[in-house]
């Protein structure tokens, strides 16, 4: 009953998609040809996920999805987006560090920083402040296709002078209109009281969902959103992150882009190919079981080598490796182990293998997913197996990483015919249907080390990896939000004290004036 729901819901899905698409050729194209980008008029065509996002965004009602469309497509023509490069933007705009992008939230969104000190208002910069906002939304949307931004207004040190309301406005539009579905959420930190009157505009230039997704915090507050290493240390992080130009910051895309995403450079002789997808699906499914921070997920691919170079170096690589010892039947693979994957603090400890192996008579394609891609490396994280035939997967940990039982992995497989090049697979990927995936999940446990040394609370610190380190950074953030609630109570405390003074003071003038006034009328008479 939920496959056939599910096929109804993509098959009414498709509907709309096709409809979007006749009525944009039929009520926007005929009589204006020259309005719109053909590169964008192009992509629109072709493109499902794009044209989900705006019914999506303006909740399938295709009227309104048509109209952002239209209105999105016009500025990016006006704009130039598709053509936007560093060359085309002032430097001394990127040499401010107003705007950058870095680091995370706890949710895995990319972080969009302004600094609303370095801003401020001139009529004759405006366009190109708007360009330059563009560049860089054009350029991650590019970059992390379909994953959403946080973006986070810095306040401190902020007055009446940085406050454009044009482009605020202009910021905005942006999310709303221009990037569909591109806005997680608007963090304000540190915003000024005298800048409250101002805010109270923006939020009737808001529908009620953009709203909710508005985020006025203090600096406390902010560590409930975003974690201390990606805070610099004004915000009461830890983050050692200083942004400076040339080259633009890009602490997460050092490398070229190809159809399927950025390429990330894993050694000197491999590559491997990332692509963008819903993190929702491997976290929630473990929301059951465990209780645990939602991160950004995202899978490495292996390009398809030689046979014969993987027999050469698969000796090489599952050296030192943990072999499994459970194994679970699936449908199209056998995965072995059934449950986790066991890391430890030694070096021995570091790597794990999973072994697929195929029941079916078919080649079976399969890939690897990590929540954690910036700790793990998996090789093969993406390939086919023989029918009959089994694959070894080394999964071990990137330079001083330490595992947390956090981390998950997934393993999805489904039946192919004649699996060809990297782009060949990659292509299949994107068009197999969900309900002819098989997955199985595998957590990670932590191998307590063992303690040798008389102190026992230095070496519970030192010694027990990741999750000594998220128990000490536990203790921090509860510290520190206790200390702004005693903070806030004292603060209320001497206020309330203050004001009684005040009413003490005011009442014995009353009484003082009363008197005297008692007395004046006993003279006069």
């Amino acid at each position: 009953m939920a496959e056939l729901d599910q096929q109804q819901a993509e098959q009414d899905l498709e509907k709309k998609i096709e409809e979007t698409r006749l009525r944009f050729k039929n009520e926007f194209l005929q009589d204006s040809t020259d309005k719109y980008d053909s590169r964008d008029v192009d992509r629109l065509q072709k493109d499902d996920v794009l044209v989900e996002a705006y019914l999506t965004w303006r909740l399938f009602v295709v009227n309104d999805a048509l109209k952002m469309i239209d209105e999105s497509l016009q500025w990016r023509k006006e704009f130039g987006v598709n053509d936007l490069a560093e060359s085309s933007i002032p430097r001394w705009m990127f040499e401010t560090g107003a705007v950058f992008l870095h680091g995370y939230d706890k949710e895995g969104n990319k972080l969009f920083w302004f600094r609303v000190k370095l801003h401020i208002k001139d009529a004759k910069t405006i366009v190109d402040k708007k360009k330059y906002v563009a560049f860089w939304l054009e350029r991650y949307a590019k970059k992390e296709p379909g994953m959403p931004l946080t973006v986070v207004f810095d306040m401190s040190e902020s007055g009446l002078s940085n406050i454009d309301m044009e482009f605020v406005r202009y910021i905005i539009s942006c999310f709303q209109v221009y990037y569909p579905k591109f806005l997680s959420k608007m963090i304000m930190v540190d915003m000024p009281w005298i800048m409250n009157a101002a805010w109270k505009i923006v939020k009737s230039w808001l529908s009620p969902e953009a709203i909710n997704k508005l985020k006025f915090v203090s600096k406390t507050e902010l560590l409930g959103f975003i974690d201390a290493e990606y805070l610099p240390a004004h915000m009461g992080g830890v983050d050692s992150f200083k942004y400076s130009y040339p080259p633009l910051p890009d602490d997460d895309f050092q490398t070229p882009i190809c159809e399927n995403g950025p390429i990330v450079s894993e050694d000197d002789t491999e590559s491997k190919e990332s692509e963008m997808e819903s993190k929702e699906a491997l976290e929630s499914s473990f929301s059951s079981e465990v209780a645990v921070k939602p991160k950004k997920v995202n899978f490495l691919e292996d390009g398809l080598k030689a046979e014969e170079n993987d027999k050469g170096d698969m000796s090489a690589r599952t050296k030192g490796a943990k072999k499994p010892l459970t194994t679970f039947k699936g449908s199209l693979l056998d995965v072995s182990p059934a449950e986790e994957l066991r890391f430890g603090s030694g070096e021995n400890e570091k790597k794990c293998l999973i072994i697929l192996s195929n029941v079916t008579k078919n080649k079976v394609a399969f890939k690897v997913r990590t929540t954690a891609p910036e700790k793990y490396r998996v090789k093969p994280s993406s390939s086919c197996c023989e029918p009959g035939a089994p694959v070894e997967i080394v999964v071990s940990l990137h330079g001083g990483s330490q595992a947390s039982p956090q981390d998950r992995f997934l393993v999805m497989a489904a039946e192919m015919e004649n699996p060809g090049s990297t782009q060949e697979l990659a292509q299949f990927w994107k068009e197999v249907p969900k309900a002819k995936i098989m997955e199985h999940r595998l957590r990670c446990h932590v191998l307590q080390s063992v303690k040798t040394t008389v102190s026992p609370l230095r070496d519970s610190l030192i010694e027990s990896g990741s999750s000594g380190q998220l128990d000490l950074e536990t203790m921090i953030r509860q510290m520190m939000a206790c200390n702004s609630r005693l903070e806030q109570r004292l603060n209320s405390s001497l206020w309330l004290q203050k004001v009684l003074t005040a009413l003490v003071l005011v009442l014995m003038t009353l009484n003082l004036l009363c008197v005297y006034l008692v007395y004046s009328a006993q003279r006069t008479c």
